[in-house]
């Protein structure tokens, strides 16, 4: 199933022209961010609409490939909200109980956090929560149930060097279990590529 699952990741990284998660499994882990010859001049010719559209493709991409339905439920909310758009976008997207899980390095990817949760491995505040979109608040705490601490691909996940845990987010690797601090702004959240949510926002107000 993981090797599945890291084709299906791998293939969403050749289609963007970027190690979208930064691992260095990808095949795009040397740090070119276009394919060579034609393909990186055809990128240089995008329309206003193609760059857009790539921004969004990267965005949704990154948090575990979501669906656009979905995706653009966030942006409507974040459009109703007070603030700026892209900042207001990408809080909620990095308040879903996956993305959170996976900021916690509980898991090596976000397919395998929204896993974990789908799968009841996770409480939030003492309670299981199977709901991958669920909105974490300011103060929650979010902990793994007992059977998956010493799941293989969790110990690897938490001693991987490839990212860190961002200040947003404290967590204990010994009692798997942490706390969401605060909603992060664009700049607080560790992308290993470039992410522009006002692309996205100008992609939706088209």
């Amino acid at each position: 199933m993981t090797a599945k699952r890291d084709n299906v990741k791998f293939k969403i990284d050749r289609r963007l022209g970027v190690n979208l998660w930064g691992r260095n499994k990808s095949p795009l882990a040397k740090g070119r961010e276009g394919g060579p010859g034609q393909h990186g001049q055809r990128r240089k010719k995008q329309t206003d609409y193609g760059i857009q559209l790539h921004a969004k493709q990267k965005l949704k991409g990154y948090y575990a490939n979501m669906g656009e339905r979905q995706f653009r439920r966030y942006y409507q909310e974040a459009d109703r909200r007070k603030g700026d758009t892209a900042e207001n976008l990408i809080t909620l997207l990095e308040r879903r109980l996956d993305a959170v899980v996976y900021r916690m390095k509980f898991a090596p990817t976000p397919f395998n956090a929204r896993q974990l949760v789908s799968h009841g491995h996770v409480k939030v505040n003492g309670r299981r929560v199977t709901i991958p979109s669920f909105s974490v608040k300011d103060g929650d705490t979010i902990e793994l149930v007992e059977k998956v601490k010493q799941n293989a691909v969790v110990l690897s996940a938490v001693q991987s060097t490839e990212r860190e845990v961002p200040d947003y987010i404290t967590v204990d690797h010994g009692s798997m279990k942490g706390s969401f601090v605060r909603g992060p702004k664009l700049a607080d959240v560790p992308y290993p590529v470039k992410m522009e949510p006002n692309l996205v926002v100008e992609f939706y107000s088209r």
